[in-house]
């Protein structure tokens, strides 16, 4: 087991706070958006562990988390999930600290990204380019899990909801877009008025953001959430397009599962995250950077559905759990009672425990919020103390 030195990304959407009030630091004053938890390329985990073979006399260094499962695959993540997912950790785990509201995105499942990775590889588009869409040839399932108070979108309205919420604005060049909703089938409306957003003229548009910001800001209520969005993204189509969605609030210890080709964005809060190891996001707006809009459109699923908000079951261990339908990543958390008795945590899979609360301790390594620990498949820890710690892990 080993404890982890993990990056902390600063997206221009990061919270200047949360992330240092929850690691008791002091803020720098610039944004810190994610810390990293795995062994993706972009950000590895860095450890200390001895090397050599008498690791009574071994010399210690840093390595990342990366190179030490390169050396050794079944040691680090264990034969089963080398079978399932080859010689890499399967999951990423983050910490995500929003103060604005990242792009509205979507993510393709498995057989898309696979197709369309190797289509951009044939065509030789280099996989650094601004206009390149699949990074790899995996899908990128997520779940994220309240800390605070956590604002987000996610799935798509039904069309006569979106186009209520929009008639209410009382702006006329959002009136096509009312009739539409109101007028087809309903995956027909989605697909038409988002495409109509999209491919709407860059500065008509931006008039008609500007005049639904102010609508929305007067108007409150159910509207608030898209004059925040403006405020950050001005005269950007993702604000209309935004309405399209169901806006959910978790509390505390809620969490929300996001599969493929369900539209979705983080306006705001702490959470924990955690997704399949992948970069693979096609952006709808709130963006600056490339849309692809064609392949976008083939992405996405055209259905209204009611956001499913996660709360854990707990087993007879104490052991609470976020169920969700994929086998790349598993987590759950332990709420730590003062006084409660040890538990202790084996699997045949690598883990990473997160301490978010209190103090517990993971064999002997101590743990504050925001500190974590690697445990390789087959090595057994005892988690005793005070606190919260969340579990990330594999299914095989």
């Amino acid at each position: 087991m080993d404890r982890l030195s993990n990056t902390v990304r600063p997206y221009a959407w990061g919270s200047t706070t949360a992330i240092p009030e929850l690691l008791g630091t002091a803020p720098t004053g610039e944004p810190q958006a994610e810390m990293w938890m795995g062994a993706h390329p972009g950000a590895p985990s860095r450890l200390t562990r001895p090397t050599g073979a008498d690791t009574a006399h071994a010399a210690t260094g840093e390595q990342s988390l990366t190179d030490l499962i390169a050396a050794d695959p079944e040691r680090e993540l264990g034969a089963a999930a080398v079978r399932a997912f080859g010689p890499r950790l399967p999951f990423l785990l983050k910490l995500l600290a929003a103060g604005a509201p990242l792009s509205l995105q979507v993510h393709p499942d498995l057989a898309q990204a696979q197709q369309g990775y190797a289509d951009e590889e044939r065509r030789g588009v280099p996989v650094d380019a601004p206009h390149r869409t699949y990074k790899d040839a995996n899908h990128k399932p997520e779940l994220i899990c309240a800390l605070t108070p956590f604002d987000g979108l996610c799935g798509f309205r039904r069309p006569a909801e979106a186009a209520g919420l929009m008639a209410a604005l009382g702006v006329d060049s959002l009136k096509p877009y009312v009739d539409l909703l109101r007028a087809r089938p309903e995956d027909g409306a989605l697909r038409e008025v988002l495409t109509a957003i999209l491919t709407a003229d860059p500065d008509e548009m931006a008039k008609t953001v500007d005049e639904a910001a102010e609508a929305a800001a007067r108007l409150g209520g159910a509207h608030a959430p898209y004059a925040q969005i403006a405020h950050h993204y001005p005269g950007d189509p993702g604000v209309i397009a935004a309405m399209l969605l169901n806006h959910v609030r978790l509390q505390p210890g809620e969490a929300m599962f996001l599969g493929a080709g369900v539209p979705h964005a983080y306006l705001g809060g702490l959470g924990v995250e955690i997704m399949a190891n992948s970069d693979n996001v096609l952006r709808c707006g709130l963006t600056p950077k490339h849309v692809d809009v064609p392949e976008l459109l083939r992405i996405v699923r055209f259905e209204a559905t009611e956001p499913r908000i996660l709360r854990p079951e707990a087993a007879p261990s104490g052991e609470e759990l976020y169920e969700t339908p994929v086998d790349e990543f598993r987590l759950s958390r332990f709420v730590l009672p003062p006084g409660g008795a040890s538990v202790e945590l084996t699997a045949a899979t690598p883990q990473i425990l997160l301490c978010t609360a209190g103090a517990p301790k993971a064999g002997r390594i101590d743990l504050a919020p925001g500190e974590s620990v690697f445990v390789p498949a087959d090595e057994t820890v005892e988690v005793t103390g005070t606190g919260t710690l969340f579990r990330a892990t594999v299914v095989v």
